[in-house]
């Protein structure tokens, strides 16, 4: 056994430093790729929602780095060796714990209706679902809901701004970056008092996440000749459906850019790509 674990450790420590290796080296090969990279004509709808669109395309590279080298095989080891039954137990578990921030945000955003009905899934679900890990509330017809800190923004009037590509987390916007760091104070799983067991909820709950978006990867990859543009184009769309709980207004300085959009990439003999049925906006969070 000791002659053994040597080689193991070793074995380890070779693995996770050639992937350390690999994500700083992300970084130069993502801006060398981004200068390279097709970019919006200036002047055009989708120049002036993605002003930072080298930059963008830079993260998004070293994001994808990220992903194929650590977060998708992660991912995909875990559909593989967890039942689905214990997976769909973990998903109702951080389901729960969002549903309680979904419910403090439709207060904030004036829905004191769908605030009741999301607080009413949390008290349903963690009393009679196992702490949550059974969907009762579901199972009884209660609708889940999904907001955060960035769609109140959004329905308090504050525009989106300038598309963002966040290192590790993704899309996003002006708007919507530093909104996720309300959503991140608030998050139910800070109150947990045992850091290794807080980290361990985190990391199991990012696991969960990036396996329940497995499917809506095939789906960009057999639709999109250009993914980046794709996944932007779409998650704009997405968003601007969110903030407006799916009936966004004719005329809006968030919608306005849509409608050129559609109309250069009508011109150009395209459409403007629809959301993929499995993209983020459609797990649940």
């Amino acid at each position: 056994m000791s002659a053994r674990t040597p080689r193991r450790s070793s074995a380890a420590g070779e693995s996770l430093c050639w992937r350390a290796q690999r994500l700083v080296s992300a970084l130069a090969l993502a801006a060398a790729r981004a200068g390279c990279a097709s970019t919006a004509a200036p002047g055009s709808a989708a120049a002036a929602r993605d002003p930072f669109e080298p930059v963008n395309r830079a993260v998004y590279e070293f994001n994808d780095v990220f992903d194929r080298a650590i977060a998708k095989p992660t991912a995909q080891a875990y559909e593989k060796l967890v039942p689905g039954f214990l997976r769909d137990m973990v998903g109702n578990a951080v389901g729960n714990a969002r549903d309680a921030w979904t419910a403090v945000n439709q207060l904030l955003q004036g829905k004191p209706g769908h605030a009741a009905s999301d607080a009413w899934r949390v008290a349903i679900n963690t009393s009679f679902g196992l702490g949550g890990l059974l969907d009762v509330a579901s199972e009884a017809g209660i609708e889940k809901h999904s907001e955060d800190f960035g769609q109140t923004l959004g329905r308090w009037g504050v525009p989106a701004g300038p598309y963002i590509v966040l290192p590790f987390l993704g899309p996003s916007s002006l708007r919507d970056a530093p909104a996720r760091g309300v959503d991140l104070w608030a998050d139910p799983l800070r109150t947990i008092d045992s850091t290794g067991r807080r980290n361990n909820a985190v990391l199991l709950r990012a696991i969960d996440d990036r396996q329940r978006l497995l499917d809506a990867e095939r789906v960009v990859n057999e639709a999109a000749l250009d993914r980046y543009s794709f996944i932007r184009d779409s998650w704009l769309q997405l968003r601007r459906n969110q903030v407006y709980d799916g009936n966004p207004p004719a005329s809006s300085q968030d919608t306005d850019w849509l409608d050129e959009l559609e109309r250069e990439e009508s011109d150009a003999g395209g459409a403007a790509p629809a959301a993929p049925s499995g993209s983020p906006a459609n797990e649940r969070r």
